[in-house]
C-alpha cells in the first residue's frame, strides 16, 4: 500500500512536519510493508516558508524583527532557487501566536515587523518573494508593513500617524517617493485562500477582527480607519479600488501587498502542494491522509485539507481526514472526505487532549489501516458489498 500524509499543523499544537510523522508511524505498526509519503503542507499560515522550503532543498534564515505588539522576536524565511527565490511568513513576525490570547489588541498590532522581514530578504539578493499572509495578529491594513518599506503615512499636519489599527483614523495622505527601491521589478506571489475585500459587512475587520480581539465597537473603529487608509492609496494614485478578492486578508495586508508592492494572490494550499511535490506523488497512492487541529464549516470552504481531498478525488485516490476535533455538518464533511474522524480518546479538557494528541493521531492513523485491512481480506467486504459509497467519492475500482 502506497500512503501519502498530507496534513496541516495542528495548530498550536504540533507543526505539520510532526503531524506527519506520527501518521507514519501509526501506519507502519498496522502495515509495516506500507510505503508513506510524508509531505508536510500549510496553506499559507504558520508553516508555510518551512514547508516551501524544506521541499525545494532550500535553506532557512533567522532574523530578529518586532512583534505585533513592538517586542523583538525571532522570525525566519528560506531561500531557494539558488537564493532567487524567498519564502517567508507573515506570521512568524506579525502572528497570533507570538502573543498570548490574553494580549490581543488589533489597536496596537502592527504589521511592522512583517516588513522588516521582507528588508531582510531583499538584503540576501532575492528577486521573487512568496509570502503566506494566514494567521495575523494584525488590522492595520498593512500600515506597518509599508511604513518599514519606506512609504510614508502621514495625518493631517504632515506627521507620521504611528503604528497600529488606532492610527488608521489619523491618515490624511499617503507619499511613496521614499519607497525601497529594491522594491521595483520584485515578482511576489501572495499564499492566500482568503477572498473578502478590505472594507464592509464581509471585510477585514467585521470577519477577521473578533478573532484578534476586536470588540464589536473597535470592528466599527478599524473599518473607518482601513477607509481612511483606502482614500489614502487612490489619492496616491496607487489604487482605484480596494474591492479585490484577498485585499481584506490579513487585516488587510492583501490591499497593501497588491497595491503597493505590485503583489498577485495565489492559492495558498495549491501553492505549497505543489512546491511540496504533492501532485508529482499523487498518481502512485492507494490513499491520502490529511489532518488539521479542528475541523468546521470553514474547511469546506478552501481550507487545506478540503483542498488536499479535492485534488486527490480528481485523481481517484480516496483521501481520509483525521482531526483533533470534529463540528459542522456531517453531510457536507462526507463531499469532501472519505473517511473522517476526531482523534480524541475521551479526555476532559483542551488541555488533556493537547497532552495526548501525538499519540492518539497515531493511533487513530494505526486504527484506519487496521480497517482498510479488515476490509481488504474480502470477510466482511464480501458480505457489506463493497465499500460504501465507493463510486460516488472517486475511490479507486
Amino acid at each position: 500500500m502506497k500512503i501519502i500524509a498530507a496534513p496541516d499543523s495542528f495548530k498550536g499544537n504540533m507543526g505539520a512536519p510532526e503531524v506527519s510523522a506520527a501518521i507514519e508511524e501509526g501506519i507502519l505498526r498496522a502495515d509495516s510493508s506500507a510505503a508513506v509519503w510524508k509531505i508536510p503542507l500549510a496553506d499559507g499560515g504558520e508553516g508555510t516558508a518551512r514547508a516551501v522550503t524544506e521541499a525545494a532543498g532550500g535553506r532557512l534564515v533567522d532574523v530578529t524583527v518586532s512583534g505585533p505588539l513592538g517586542d523583538k522576536t525571532r522570525a525566519s524565511f528560506g531561500l531557494i532557487d539558488g537564493g532567487r527565490v524567498a519564502v517567508l511568513d507573515m506570521a512568524s513576525a506579525s502572528g497570533l501566536e507570538l502573543i498570548g490570547r490574553e494580549r490581543l489588541d488589533p489597536m496596537k498590532a502592527s504589521s511592522y515587523g512583517t516588513g522588516e522581514l521582507i528588508k531582510a530578504a531583499l538584503d540576501t539578493g532575492a528577486r521573487e518573494l512568496i509570502i503566506g499572509i494566514g494567521g495575523s495578529a494584525t488590522n492595520d491594513g498593512g500600515l506597518g508593513m509599508i511604513s518599514a518599506l519606506g512609504f510614508k503615512v502621514l495625518d493631517a499636519g504632515g506627521r507620521p500617524v504611528g503604528q497600529g489599527g488606532e492610527a488608521l483614523g489619523r491618515i490624511a495622505r499617503l507619499e511613496s517617493g521614499g519607497a525601497d527601491g529594491r522594491l521595483k521589478g520584485l515578482s511576489i506571489k501572495v499564499a492566500c485562500d482568503v477572498t473578502n475585500p478590505l472594507l464592509g459587512p464581509r471585510g477585514a475587520s467585521a470577519v477577521f477582527g473578533p478573532q484578534k480581539g476586536a470588540s464589536p465597537e473597535m470592528v466599527k473603529v478599524l473599518d473607518a480607519g482601513l477607509a481612511k487608509l483606502a482614500q489614502a492609496w487612490i489619492g496616491a494614485a496607487l489604487a482605484e479600488d480596494t474591492d479585490q478578492p484577498g485585499d481584506g486578508a490579513a487585516g488587510g495586508l492583501g490591499a497593501a501587498l497588491r497595491i503597493c508592492l505590485g503583489a498577485v494572490m495565489e492559492s495558498g494550499a495549491m501553492l505549497v502542494m505543489k512546491y511540496a511535490h504533492f501532485f508529482d506523488r499523487l498518481p502512485g497512492a492507494d490513499l491520502v491522509i490529511t489532518g488539521e487541529g479542528m475541523t468546521d464549516s470553514q474547511t469546506a470552504g478552501g481550507k487545506l485539507c478540503s483542498v488536499v481531498a479535492r485534488e486527490a478525488r480528481k485523481a481517484g485516490i480516496p483521501v481520509a481526514l483525521l482531526s483533533g476535533g470534529l463540528g459542522g455538518d456531517a453531510a457536507e464533511l462526507f463531499r469532501s472526505f472519505d473517511y473522517a474522524v476526531s482523534i480524541a480518546c475521551g479526555q476532559i479538557g483542551l488541555d488533556a487532549m493537547i497532552r495526548d494528541s501525538r499519540r492518539d493521531l497515531s493511533l487513530a492513523a494505526e486504527n484506519l489501516i487496521r480497517a482498510i485491512r479488515i476490509g481488504s481480506t474480502g470477510s466482511i467486504g464480501n458480505r457489506l458489498g463493497g465499500a460504501p459509497g465507493a463510486a460516488e467519492s472517486g475511490g479507486r475500482q
